[in-house]
């Protein structure tokens, strides 16, 4: 199976388990993978045989910077469901959310949650 990736979205949303990430928000990114037949664009060289990034960017920012809600795993679901069935050309995609700065001490680069979803 082909595959599209769209990474490294950055977002501002007020996602979090703490009252003060759904009042102050933080920056989110999101990587998408994509899977797909990409065969008919590659021969067409048309736009409408395949996935407008432009598009996968938009639904992934609407639910970024849309309600707030507890867990990265409750966004990486949403956007997967809007992209499954925004995109029905669409097999199978995974979502990675990043969260760079939890509020929890330590030292590390981020927190993630990535899942892979397709049709049933």
């Amino acid at each position: 199976m082909d595959k599209m990736y769209v990474t490294g979205m950055k977002f501002y949303g007020y996602h979090g388990v703490f009252a003060e990430e759904q009042k102050l928000g933080q920056r989110f990114s999101v990587d998408v993978t994509l899977s797909l037949d990409l065969s008919k664009a590659g021969l067409t060289d048309e736009l409408d045989q395949t996935v407008n990034y432009k598009e996968v960017y938009d639904a992934v920012k609407e639910i970024v910077e849309g309600d707030p809600v507890k867990l990265l795993e409750s966004l990486a679901e949403s956007i997967a469901a809007s992209l499954l069935g925004k995109f029905t050309s669409v097999d199978e995609t995974t979502i990675k959310v990043i969260k760079p700065d939890p509020p929890i001490p330590g030292h590390y680069d981020s927190v993630a949650v990535e899942i892979t979803r397709g049709r049933s």
